[in-house]
């Protein structure tokens, strides 16, 4: 049943609550195109002929024979595409021709989900093809943008179609696997959230139904099926063919999602010799970008619009001779400002892992890296990261080592690396290493982590691991301590510890261990 085409209207201003709440009932498009200077809800002919629900809005005021620039926003996983509605009329406001478009699989798309396949890549040209047929949109100037799956599916689109002049990817994914698979661990709550959410809103294709029943089952005879999935799917893939195309691109995120973490982008931006912008921020999955899909103010919706004044309208706007690499403390402050990834950290500092330690599987030490979105979203509000009393974890599930206490303010910026010799009586296992601000009463608050998992090892004969944790920008103060805490299991992902398990830390002579952290200068 369609809506009345002045609740559409209402809808185009309404909040995103209020879009979310009707976007399951829209009907059959009204028009086949768009009007000047409206909202109109359009079916657009994808790849294979399935048909996508789309919505277009025009400048006001467009004559015949006006061009604009198109901006083209694939929705993000479980939304329909009245998401973008908000940000569409700023655009659209701003001289842009804005079509967002629900991909394939999801609410009333056609087709089943492909998560960034070939049908979602052709999906985006023929949107873009639908749009310069019957919009005033402008085939020299075209940009793609989307938070989330949309950010994905916009960075896979511009590295297949050389008429994405720029991009904006918001909170998505350069490398599907190092987001899901880090350390050869499955982050179980991040795609189980992906997965009901998927299931509710969308149709799942066969091929993700087996990918899937693959990965929660830890089938490790289909890992390398399991990875040529993911690596198809990754934008970081096609770096070579977004250089040569030239897309322009901008890459925004936050310190502590936990779908996507920040270090695959910071990996692919670093590839990137193309025009780029790199933005983290305090926050979870999508929830910097939150308020700016409500109409409120927004900085990473505001960069975005003078990313694409710059580059497909050539507005004289000072983005290019800004920093590159921009960060927000989760301490809070203002940005701070980097040429380039590399020189986000002046340099780094490492403390010792000495000694020889010994720890049980199969228990929760009480160190863990929070709850999805949840956490990461306290920390963002309340500056309220996850917590553990340091002095009380049990040394029988946990390996504990502390730095000295620090006479001055800590600034860590990047990636933690642990070095460390490991012996495990089993030939799997999984460790997840944490690491803590510690205050003077000993609880830690939650710095990074991240997970790690071996298999096919020689019981009893030790090995060498190195684990790059995620990355962030913290604020240590001075008086406070670092610390490292290795246990074996974590909410967050799956672990592959065989009952009664153990490992055992040491720090040989000749390959001492350490934690070396990344810190910029005062």
């Amino acid at each position: 049943m369609g809506l009345p085409r002045t609740l559409l209207r209402t809808a185009a201003v309404g909040s995103l609550s209020a879009a979310l709440v009707t976007g399951g009932a829209l009907g059959p498009a009204p028009a086949a195109r768009a009007a000047t200077g409206s909202v109109d809800f359009v079916d657009i002919t994808g790849d294979g002929g399935t048909v996508l629900k789309a919505n277009v809005v025009t400048p006001r005021g467009a004559g015949a024979g006006d061009r604009f620039p198109l901006l083209v926003l694939p929705t993000s996983w479980g939304l329909p595409q009245i998401q973008y509605l908000a940000q569409a009329r700023r655009l659209a406001d701003a001289g842009y021709v804005v079509v967002s478009y629900n991909v394939r699989g999801f609410w009333q798309s056609g087709g089943q989900i492909e998560v960034g396949g070939p049908r979602d890549v052709a999906d985006a040209s023929r949107v873009i093809d639908w749009a310069l047929a019957n919009t005033p949109a402008d085939a020299r100037h075209i940009g793609m943008a989307g938070v989330s799956y949309g950010a994905g599916i916009s960075l896979l689109a511009a590295a297949h179609d050389e008429r994405v002049g720029a991009v904006a990817a918001l909170s998505g994914w350069a490398d599907l696997i190092e987001s899901i698979y880090s350390g050869r661990t499955q982050h179980s709550q991040a795609v189980a959230l992906l997965n009901g959410t998927g299931t509710l809103t969308g149709r799942p294709g066969p091929e993700l139904q087996q990918i899937l029943a693959d990965f929660f089952a830890s089938r490790l005879e289909r890992e390398e099926e399991m990875i040529a999935w993911g690596k198809k799917r990754s934008p970081a893939t096609y770096v070579d063919r977004i250089n040569a195309n030239g897309t322009a691109v901008m890459l925004a995120n936050a310190w502590g999602d936990t779908v996507f973490p920040p270090d695959q982008y910071t990996d692919f931006y670093e590839k990137l010799t193309v025009p780029k912008r790199l933005a983290l921020r305090p926050g979870d999955h999508g929830t910097a970008e939150l308020t700016g899909m409500f109409g409120l103010p927004n900085d990473v919706w505001t960069d975005t619009g003078r990313w694409f004044d710059h580059h497909l309208k050539g507005v004289d706007n000072g983005v290019d001779r800004e920093a590159p690499v921009r960060l927000m403390p989760r301490s809070g402050g203002r940005y701070e400002g980097c040429p380039d990834w590399k020189s986000v950290a002046a340099a780094d500092r490492k403390f010792d892992l000495s000694g020889t330690t010994t720890i049980r599987t199969n228990v929760n030490s009480g160190a863990d890296g929070g709850i999805v979105l949840l956490s990461s979203v306290l920390d963002q509000i309340a500056r309220t990261p996850a917590v553990a009393s340091i002095p009380l974890l049990p040394r029988r599930w946990a390996a504990v080592w502390q730095s000295e206490k620090y006479g001055n303010p800590q600034r860590v910026r990047g990636a933690a690396r642990l070095h460390t010799t490991v012996t495990a009586t089993e030939e799997s296992g999984t460790l997840v290493a944490y690491l803590y601000d510690v205050g003077p009463l000993g609880l830690g608050k939650l710095v990074s982590n991240a997970p790690y998992t071996f298999h096919g090892r020689t019981p009893g004969k030790p090995f060498g691991v190195d684990l790059e944790l995620f990355s962030t920008a913290y604020d240590v103060p001075a008086g406070h301590r670092l610390a490292l805490v290795v246990d074996t299991v974590d909410p967050l992902y799956i672990e592959h510890n065989p009952s009664g398990a153990r490992l055992t830390f040491s720090s040989p002579a000749n390959d001492p261990s350490y934690v070396s952290v990344p810190l910029r200068e005062q």
